[in-house]
């Protein structure tokens, strides 16, 4: 019994340390809540039908990942110079959705994940509704992470608030701006336990802990006149 439990552990070792090998965003930078930066210039307001935020999910080794999308409520950007130098969007968290494709196993089902990942065990929607976005700094990028969107040409930070705590982060993004509009996309890894999501991260219980900190962020938030 103790040989089979000792091999199991081995196991999950191994599977733990190639779990960054399944990841294809590199961690965000993470910080203590920064002032946000200052509306100035033209203020575009966020395209929500055309805006959406993607995150993906898995277990310890990169084992069964979940994917899916939230939408996003409101938010404008600001325009000066040429540039995007603030702005915020909001994220509606009870809109969560988790992609069946994501869903493989015959007695797990999408809605049911998408129920406990809005009950206390993770993101509380019904004492959390939103999350929210806040830039704090753009700046130019010179060199693009290999994992970085397709593009980056920027590195943005801003305070995330999930769950009712707010954490800065930054990440290589692609800063487009036209006439008429603007827009971020970016895909980043966060620590949820840095937010205080902590289920599933007990070591002291191994049938616990098989669900990654990790949560990979896609966002692509769009604003126009």
């Amino acid at each position: 019994m103790k040989k089979l439990s000792v091999i199991a552990l081995v196991a999950v070792g191994l599977l733990a340390a190639s779990c960054n090998k399944e990841k294809s965003a590199e961690n965000a930078a993470t910080s203590t809540e920064q002032k946000v930066a200052e509306s100035k210039g033209e203020v575009l307001a966020v395209d929500t039908a055309g805006s959406v935020v993607n995150w993906k999910a898995f277990h310890k080794g990169g084992m069964a990942p979940r994917w899916g999308t939230l939408m996003v409520k409101s938010g404008d950007l600001s325009i000066e110079n040429g540039g995007v130098t603030a702005g915020n969007f909001v994220i509606d968290m009870n809109s969560i959705k988790v992609d069946p494709a994501s869903v493989t196993e015959k007695d797990k089902k999408p809605a049911d994940l998408e129920a406990h990942l809005k009950n206390p065990d993770f993101f509380d929607t019904a004492k959390n509704p939103t999350a929210d976005f806040k830039i704090t700094s753009v700046a130019d990028l010179k060199e693009a992470p290999k994992d970085a969107v397709a593009g980056a040409n920027k590195t943005v930070s801003g305070n995330l608030t999930l769950s009712g705590k707010t954490m800065n982060v930054t990440f290589p993004a692609k800063v487009d701006v036209t006439e008429n509009s603007a827009a971020i996309q970016a895909k980043f890894t966060v620590n949820r336990a840095d937010w205080g999501i902590k289920f599933g991260t007990s070591e002291a219980d191994p049938a616990e802990w098989m669900i990654s900190k990790d949560i990979e962020i896609a966002v692509d938030v769009k604003a126009k006149k």
